[in-house]
């Protein structure tokens, strides 16, 4: 069940919902706002996986009348709104982390605090691997960017961890506001690059550089068949690729052998590139044959 992205998503949202309540209690019981920052921040986590076990669901809807092109930008979208809860919460932790600092309070029962930092870095270890792996073999956004999070939360643990132990170490209370301005400064530098992300998507970026080179690879391979191509379109809507191009055929070409060599391009593309949706527009050559090496019937056959 759970090796599915929407599995994964279910056990992410289980997974936060504990971890907010352990860090809630013991943030609030010990007065520390380092502590209570990363509930905060697991407070988002949660949101976030609600969000991506959501646009999971939706953009895993096939193509409609209202969404010829699928639902698949519900995950960017998904992202991005994540990415701005992040910011929100930076700002947040770094104006209680001031109000710390100037007030002085103190922190008790720094102990209870090293535990739970403990003990959510060792499942945020093995949770965030296991998300990652999910969301690459399913070309998951929201996945990948709740996976990316909860890595980025284990360096933000390890922060709290360092500032409670050295105010554990040293007595003085300045290192846990200290700890948690780190943690916001962490959280707003994983929202930019997950933004940026998202907004590759929303925004019809083309596809990577080494994407576009296996689609033309796969078009050149069959130079003897084809006079050539061009106008080579590509996006991404979450885990699907969108790839519109026009193949010049040979003018003499029948119909059932230009289907042929457009189901077989078809083919071939999506075995290099899952989840791809490719459309091919046909057109005849203009019979330039000293520079074209297809053999035909028309007036350039038999060359080479």
């Amino acid at each position: 069940m759970f090796r599915t992205k929407r599995g994964a998503a279910t056990l992410a949202i289980i997974w936060d919902a504990i971890l907010i309540a352990l860090k809630l209690i013991i943030g609030i019981s010990i007065s520390s706002i380092a502590i209570l920052s990363e509930a905060l921040n697991s407070s988002i986590d949660l949101l976030a996986s609600v969000m991506a076990f959501l646009s999971i669901r939706f953009s895993s809807r096939p193509a409609d009348e209202e969404h010829p092109f699928g639902h698949g930008k519900a995950e960017n979208l998904s992202g991005f709104i994540e990415a701005g809860l992040m910011y929100i919460t930076s700002l947040f932790i770094i104006y209680q982390s001031i109000r710390k600092f100037l007030s002085g309070s103190q922190v008790a029962h720094v102990e209870w605090g090293l535990g739970i930092m403990i003990f959510s870095m060792t499942v945020n270890i093995f949770f965030s691997g296991y998300l990652l792996k999910v969301a690459r073999r399913e070309d998951s956004l929201a996945l990948e960017a709740h996976a990316r999070n909860l890595r980025g939360d284990i360096l933000i643990s390890l922060g709290v961890f360092t500032g409670l132990l050295m105010l554990k170490l040293t007595g003085m209370s300045v290192f846990d506001p200290i700890a948690a301005t780190l943690v916001a400064i962490y959280y707003s530098i994983t929202a930019t690059f997950l933004t940026r992300k998202s907004l590759h998507g929303l925004l019809d970026e083309r596809l990577p550089a080494g994407e576009l080179e296996k689609i033309r690879a796969s078009i050149t391979e069959h130079s003897r068949d084809l006079a050539g191509f061009h106008d080579v379109r590509t996006r991404k809507a979450g885990g699907e690729r969108h790839i519109d191009l026009h193949l010049v055929m040979a003018k003499h070409s029948s119909l059932e052998e230009v289907h042929k060599m457009c189901d077989h391009l078809e083919e071939d593309i999506k075995s290099k590139l899952p989840r791809a949706n490719i459309t091919i527009h046909v057109e005849p050559c203009q019979e330039n044959c000293e520079t074209c090496n297809v053999l035909c019937s028309g007036l350039g056959s038999k060359k080479g």
